[in-house]
């Protein structure tokens, strides 16, 4: 009897381990999002979602380029009084789930950053779903606009952003990123800024494609206004971001101008206090290429190396001092993380200005130490297609 009861209890633990995943969800029945768009619509916030849709995915796969074919995305709003309620009225249109965990870009509009993205924070960082790697941007105008650009080269303007980001052109901010900027002390964010743009090719008809055309300026959670994409390039400078960028010279008493690619580039931040003035030392070691030569200097020798080295090094300090006055007098907004350099080194006495750190940030003394080396001549030595006599070696 006992075994025969033993039997029966081992059989019935043997059923659970059967059991199928009660909650599955097949991908036939989710709605994949590649990109979500928030704006501000009157008193309401419209949502607006880039779904992917994977039967015209398969068939466009047989087409010769993506500017042509049938979309691979559809674009689809509702509105409501908050996140959450234009999302429930979103999906009550929809007949597929919504899914967020493949949405790679996050884009809030500016006249909703004007008055605040917390809200909306809030809700993107408590679902549980949308991928904190994912990355934020400002648009200029709409942003479901630029979910609705369909871009030549990338299959949709989600892949157009997100591919740009990881080219390090600009910043390259996340949703994780985000949330730490806004809950730091210094309460000043940074986020790359998208306008639409137009490009008229010499056949066919006019295309749009979505542009990160420099960086908006955040205090707390409301944006305060942006800078360029001459000025983020000093932004990245100072954060030791810098990658992908082309520096053009112009030698005194030359015609044309010289144009040099990084090699390898190395910032280092050194505070200072010196008699109550707080003192921040900016050391920039960068080695450069040649990549191009519009002069008729020939630059074997020394001389004109080092001449062309100390224009170079000043090109950067120019545009590092550039983005300081931004920063410092227009938006009193510490982007660059001086305060935790401070803090780290003086934390007795960063504590005594922490609660009104932006006023003590503009009054930083920036000192700008650039050291750069021009490495490589590129694959030719003298000017290229130019007469040997007219060519400058001295």
């Amino acid at each position: 009897m006992k075994r025969r009861i033993m039997l029966l209890f081992s059989a019935a633990m043997s059923l659970l381990c059967l059991t199928g995943c009660w909650d599955r969800v097949e991908v036939n029945d989710l709605a994949i999002v590649t990109g979500t768009a928030i704006d501000k619509k009157g008193e309401e916030i419209e949502l607006s979602i880039q779904i992917f849709i994977p039967k015209a995915a398969s068939t466009s796969g047989d087409q010769s380029g993506s500017g042509g074919g049938e979309n691979i995305t559809v674009t689809t709003s509702q509105t409501g009084v908050n996140l959450a309620d234009a999302l429930s009225k979103l999906q009550g249109k929809l007949s597929r789930q919504v899914f967020w965990g493949q949405c790679k870009i996050f884009i809030f509009s500016k006249d909703l950053a004007k008055d605040g993205i917390q809200d909306q924070m809030d809700f993107i960082l408590r679902h549980p779903e949308p991928r904190e790697r994912a990355f934020v941007y400002i648009s200029e105008g709409k942003a479901k606009d630029i979910l609705e650009v369909v871009p030549r080269l990338e299959r949709y303007s989600s892949e157009v952003l997100r591919e740009v980001s990881n080219k390090l052109i600009g910043m390259q901010v996340t949703i994780q990123d985000v949330d730490e900027m806004l809950t730091d002390i210094t309460g000043s964010v940074a986020i790359p800024y998208v306008k639409i743009k137009s490009e008229k090719p010499l056949e066919g008809k006019e295309t749009m494609f979505p542009h990160i055309d420099g960086t908006a300026i955040f205090h707390r959670d409301k944006m305060i206004g942006t800078i360029n994409e001459s000025e983020t390039r000093g932004i990245l400078w100072l954060r030791d971001e810098i990658k992908g960028y082309t520096v053009s010279v112009e030698l005194a008493g030359e015609r044309g101008l010289v144009s040099l690619n990084p090699v390898s580039a190395h910032i280092s931040l050194k505070p200072k206090i010196e008699k109550g003035t707080w003192i921040m030392i900016v050391e920039v070691i960068t080695e450069s290429s040649i990549v191009e030569n519009e002069t008729k200097i020939e630059f074997t020798d020394p001389k004109q190396l080092k001449r062309l080295e100390r224009k170079f090094g000043k090109a950067i300090e120019t545009r590092i001092r550039e983005v300081l006055v931004r920063l410092q007098e227009d938006y009193h907004a510490d982007i660059i993380g001086f305060s935790k350099v401070f803090y780290n080194k003086y934390p007795k006495e960063w504590k005594q200005v922490k609660n009104h750190w932006d006023e003590a940030f503009a009054n930083v003394r920036v000192d700008i130490n650039v050291e750069a080396h021009i490495r490589r001549e590129g694959s030719i030595n003298k000017p290229g297609a130019m007469p040997k006599e007219e060519v400058k070696n001295k």
